[in-house]
């Protein structure tokens, strides 16, 4: 999706938009003649593969259920107005935004906006903020855009995995800072053609049925006789990186399958920006373009000082927005790699119609190491800030440490886990000593020979705008049962909880604390607020995010101002952990102090 950058920024011609998008009609101006996997069909019930463009103050979208084919692969999807994604939502700080949703698919549905500051009653959380729209219904959604940069809406159902997502750019009211020739926006997803209700059901009553990676007596992973027999003591798998994988999946790059041919077109020299966004439902991509430098300049929506890296791993409901500037060659492979590497998405930056630049092989899968069970024994402090910790409430995470029984290699230490986790069989796991680890670039990324962004990297462009120091620690547990397909915060599901939230204070600033007592990355999404990464950056200019990776065995911290009061959605953005109980809510009441 090109998005206008010179004089026409503000003012994107919707007939064209698609055009651009396919590369290689925008770059001959053929704008009705595009081939047919990008043309796709408006007629019936078959999904229209790309995205139009919305603007304005008023807009309607409507949700239909809807056909998908993708590579050898199809079966059932949702559209919103017949596309998958849906359409680019293209603001402007300042505005604003009555959106009509119309539901004429089969199912209840909702649109939330992720990362966007809105009433709690305008969050698009059934269950939560508003009843599901059934079918045939429609609700208006409204209220003023106070932000700008990269964002994206999708349902809060299992309509999400079948197509219910689509991008939102906000242009800053003061005119945007970074000044390129060209602009894109590089939508990553998966899809199945498995219904995702059948899907579900396989997850939980069969162990690891989509894990085609596992190790056997003869495979030709780096493996000691001595590290397998410890791996099977513990029942675990070292290749468990993804719930659900390529077998199951095809990667899209704008909707688009890699045998699609997706091309994005620039001139040599020009600045070109790439708008990364993973609206994926289980899938964590590695991004690199071969030869082709990226410089970072926001995340999740919020600029930050510029790093130049040539890998980045995205979580699920992440953002980063990259610049580059490609010369020297005809073409560049933009590769979005599954985390396991099962598979990739692909697209072409060209700059000649049809030019196509070398696509790397998949990598060996990554194999899971000691740190992520938790038995990296070197110092847990990582990035905690002693002089915010001063004088705060630790009341939430104070507790004794058990003994590490390392000879039976179990992994269920109970005894290290606070008071406050609810010890059941939702627990497999108890990461023995969860380190820090904001500096780790992701599961596989560690040993690679060239730059990789990690969190630690990240500074905030502007001081942020709430400098006081937290009063309080909450400390809150990861917790599930990868066999039975258990996910859950402080060993609750959400069912056993929904009358007990989290609660913080209107305007409290408050240290949260993610403990991983899994052997899975989660990213963790706090609706309706952003909050500071705790990663060694200057005071006051700790990055603002919306959604945070907490890496298999660690933890992560982060600072919060709870100024938006309500109700609030706060789980993991795996879709099939959000829906088996890692989901809780999050309410902030104009009161005083607060609750832990």
């Amino acid at each position: 999706m090109r998005i206008s950058s010179r004089s026409d920024r503000f003012a994107i011609d919707r007939r064209k938009f698609l055009t651009r998008s396919a590369g290689a009609a925008s770059l001959l101006g053929l704008g009705h003649t595009l081939p047919a996997w990008a043309r796709g069909s408006r007629s019936g019930t078959v999904a229209y593969k790309g995205s139009d463009v919305l603007s304005g103050e008023h807009m309607t979208m409507s949700v239909a259920d809807a056909s998908f084919a993708t590579g050898s692969r199809h079966g059932p999807a949702v559209t919103v107005n017949g596309t998958l994604p849906g359409p680019l939502l293209r603001l402007r700080e300042g505005q604003n935004l009555v959106v009509d949703l119309e539901n004429s698919s089969s199912m209840g549905t909702s649109i939330h906006w992720h990362g966007l500051l809105v009433p709690f009653l305008m969050d698009g959380v059934p269950g939560v903020t508003m009843a599901a729209v059934e079918p045939g219904e429609r609700f208006r959604y409204q209220f003023p855009i106070r932000q700008s940069g990269t964002y994206w809406w999708h349902a809060h159902t299992l309509q999400e995995p079948m197509g219910h997502y689509g991008p939102i750019i906000i242009d800053p009211a003061g005119g945007d800072p970074h000044q390129v020739d060209r602009d894109y926006v590089v939508m990553l997803s998966d899809w199945s053609p498995m219904d995702p209700h059948t899907l579900i059901k396989k997850l939980k009553v069969g162990e690891a049925p989509f894990n085609f990676q596992k190790t056997t007596a003869t495979d030709d992973y780096p493996l000691s006789g001595a590290d397998r027999r410890m791996w099977a003591r513990m029942r675990m798998m070292p290749t468990d990186i993804a719930d659900v994988s390529a077998p199951l999946y095809s990667y899209l790059l704008n909707g688009h399958g890699p045998e699609d041919g997706l091309e994005f077109a620039f001139n040599p020299g020009e600045r070109v920006r790439l708008r990364f966004i993973n609206g994926s439902a289980m899938t964590f991509f590695n991004v690199r373009i071969p030869g082709l430098p990226m410089t970072v300049i926001a995340a999740d929506g919020q600029d930050v000082r510029p790093v130049e890296v040539d890998e980045f791993q995205i979580g699920n409901a992440e953002t980063y927005d990259v610049i580059v500037e490609p010369t020297g060659m005809d073409a560049f492979t933009i590769v979005a790699e599954a985390m396991d590497r099962s598979g990739m998405g692909l697209a072409m930056l060209t700059s000649r119609a049809g030019a196509r630049a070398a696509v790397p092989a998949l990598r060996d899968p990554p194999l899971l190491t000691m740190a992520d069970m938790g038995m990296n024994h070197g110092s847990s402090a990582g990035a905690m800030d002693h002089g915010a910790m001063a004088g705060m409430d630790h009341g939430s995470s104070d507790f004794m440490e058990g003994s590490m029984d390392m000879g039976s290699m179990s992994m269920r230490h109970i005894s290290l886990l606070p008071p406050s986790v609810k010890v059941g069989p939702g627990i497999d796991m108890v990461s023995m000593n969860p380190v820090d680890r904001m500096g780790d670039p992701g599961i596989g990324l560690t040993e690679v020979d060239h730059r990789v962004l990690n969190y630690k990297q990240l500074v905030a462009a502007k001081m942020n705008p709430d400098m006081r120091r937290p009063t309080r620690l909450k400390e809150i547990h990861l917790t599930g049962n990868m066999e039975r397909y258990m996910w859950s915060f402080d060993g609750q599901k959400f069912s056993a909880v929904t009358d007990d939230p989290i609660r913080f204070a209107f305007n409290e600033r408050v240290r949260v604390k993610l403990v991983n007592d899994t052997m899975m990355a989660h990213p963790i999404h706090l609706h309706g607020h952003f909050f500071e990464l705790v990663n060694d950056a200057p005071h006051g200019h700790q990055p603002l995010k919306h959604t945070v990776i907490v890496q298999p065995g660690g933890s992560a911290q982060f600072d919060l101002t709870a100024n938006e009061p309500g109700d609030w959605a706060f789980h993991c953005h795996l879709i099939y952990h959000m829906h088996s109980g890692m989901f809780q809510v999050v309410t902030v009441r104009p009161l005083q102090g607060g609750e832990g």
